[in-house]
């Protein structure tokens, strides 16, 4: 079969189309054909090579994907073929203590659709019965596989983890990403004030358009932990959400207010930074990781996809045989939402 991908970790010089064996469901599992894959800043990570995680080469990429049901295995007798579905990317045990509570992203075994096992950028995909979600007629299928991993990254970091309340106040650093986009949606139907910072006035504006309350231009020195101060009347902001990771984190605590969350989905820009403790325990603030979501969280965001409460910001469309190209715009520093091969 074959799939966009690579042989041999590196840039993006490394990808191209391999050949990796046909899956085939086992005991509950589903093959989905797939129509629409969509790229994620993971994608990148798992070319580059993730410490601490081996990928079997060759490798193809892609966490998202919307297809058809092709066949499914023994003892799944609920799902037939035609269906058209989408994809939940994560992948848990089902029997760890996090599981049975209810916590399936904090499972040991929590494993990610195209990181850890071959993705979605090819003609099939076999999945878990229970990663399977009936596509929702109000999205195509490029705007089904747009959605998945950032919503439900969005919803856990924002709701779960970060604790948002109707009226607080949310800071999203940067703007364009899919998953920065998605917080933006995810705060304001939770009734927040949102404030979006980029480098990009044409990405503001269209932040705007989507909903931002304010927009803020990020300063050339990358002060904006003083913008912030100065946009909340010098009271700090309730909750800020960081994709950025070492160039944002730091300022993004300065810029809390007093019992506020700076929460992190990602480091793009480096893994470590400096902190200034005194600023946690003055403020009562804390610096909160997340990443992806349980079952209950995607079924909370897929409720609202399907509602039209959430609407997948698609910044272009590729045929599947244009994946190189699919990704070199991913790359481009004027992305705005996610790019999907179809």
């Amino acid at each position: 079969m074959k799939g966009f991908g690579f042989t041999q970790h590196g840039g993006p010089e490394r990808l191209d189309w391999v050949d990796v064996p046909e899956p085939f469901p086992g005991p509950g599992e589903v093959r989905v054909k797939l129509a629409a894959a969509g790229f994620n800043r993971l994608d990148r990570f798992v070319l580059a090579g993730i410490p601490g995680v081996r990928v079997e080469l060759p490798h193809v990429l892609g966490s998202d994907g919307a297809g058809f049901i092709d066949s499914v295995g023994p003892g799944v007798t609920d799902l037939a073929p035609g269906r058209a579905v989408l994809l939940n990317p994560g992948r848990w045990d089902t029997t760890c203590p996090a599981c049975l509570r209810g916590n399936e992203a904090l499972c040991p075994e929590y494993r990610i659709l195209g990181e850890h096992t071959q993705g979605t950028l090819a003609e099939f995909a076999v999945v878990p019965r229970r990663s399977v979600y009936p596509k929702p007629e109000r999205l195509t299928f490029a705007e089904a596989a747009a959605a998945p991993l950032v919503f439900q990254t969005a919803w856990r970091a924002l709701l779960t983890v970060g604790g948002l309340e109707p009226g607080e106040t949310v800071a999203i650093v940067g703007a364009g990403g899919g998953v920065a986009l998605a917080a933006l949606q995810v705060a304001k139907l939770k009734g927040a004030t949102v404030v979006v910072l980029s480098r990009s006035e044409a990405k503001l504006a269209r932040s705007q358009e989507l909903g931002a309350d304010a927009t803020l231009v990020l300063p050339p020195d990358g002060s904006f932990d003083r913008s912030l101060w100065q946009w909340s009347g010098k009271r700090g902001v309730d909750l800020i959400f960081d994709s950025v990771g070492a160039e944002t984190v730091p300022r993004s605590l300065r810029a809390l207010a007093r019992g506020g969350r700076v929460v992190v989905v990602g480091g793009t820009t480096g893994a470590t930074v400096p902190i200034d403790l005194r600023t946690l325990f003055w403020r009562n603030a804390s610096l909160r990781g997340s990443t992806m979501a349980g079952r209950a969280e995607f079924e909370a965001m897929y409720a609202a996809l399907a509602d039209g409460s959430l609407r997948p910001v698609l910044d272009r469309t590729f045929p599947f045989s244009e994946a190189r190209a699919a990704y070199e715009r991913f790359l481009a520093p004027d992305l705005f939402g996610k790019v999907v091969v179809a």
